[in-house]
């Protein structure tokens, strides 16, 4: 007898990029703390370095490094992006990231990726990453208000016809995290990207993943 098709609970998932399905945690790392370096501020630790990851990047420099003059903070930029783009290509997908997104569709989700990078960041990871099209919508820091804030899901939501308590947020931050609890909608965090998961627990994950397998099972039996 064949076993009936499992129902779907969410017909929108929503994915982070650094750090959930792209793995680039630390080299963004690096490029901030080389920004500094360059420009001659004191360098953030490891750890304070991967806080800001999945902000916009205005306000994840201004976490950063705090107490910068507001007009250095471009010329901070700038030099991120530059130790950003001589790199950009060594970055690639979590293992199993692409069969997993293939899964998803084949099951009539919509997905859709909510991100800290900026359009042409992100259209050109895409690019890099053979990505273009599957995704039904995304958004970046620099089109919408930055994460915590709810309105990037919002309108994700909004554009695809999708209710919150039918939308899901999977992410590698409390950023990520925020974002889905602050929009209404459910959230899964992995542990493989920029925060310890020691911190989800205080937003609610229905799971938190500790690989793109895991994450995949559990997508597939519980989504």
């Amino acid at each position: 007898m064949n076993t009936p098709a499992r129902r779907r609970r969410f017909d929108l998932i929503a994915f982070d990029w650094d750090g959930t399905l792209f793995d680039s945690t630390g080299l963004i790392v690096q490029c901030i703390q080389g920004a500094c370096r360059d420009i001659g501020v004191p360098v953030p630790s490891d750890e304070a370095a991967a806080y800001v990851i999945g902000l916009g990047l205005h306000d994840a420099l201004q976490h950063a490094v705090p107490g910068l003059p507001a007009e250095r903070y471009p010329e901070l930029a700038q030099r991120y992006r530059h130790h950003y783009m001589a790199h950009r290509d060594d970055l690639v997908l979590f293992t199993g990231t692409v069969e997993m997104l293939h899964a998803l569709k084949a099951r009539q989700h919509l997905l859709a990726v909510a991100t800290g990078k900026n359009r042409r960041g992100l259209d050109d990871a895409l690019q890099h990453a053979q990505l273009q099209g599957l995704f039904d919508a995304t958004r970046t820091a620099d089109e919408t208000a930055s994460k915590p804030h709810p309105l990037m899901l919002q309108e994700l939501m909004a554009e695809l016809g999708v209710t919150p308590e039918r939308t899901l947020m999977i992410g590698d931050t409390t950023h990520d995290l925020l974002l889905a609890a602050n929009a209404g909608a459910a959230r899964v965090g992995v542990s493989f990207g920029a925060h310890d998961p020691a911190a989800f627990a205080a937003h609610g994950p229905l799971f938190v993943a500790h690989s793109t397998h895991e994450l995949h099972a559990w997508l597939l039996e519980n989504a």
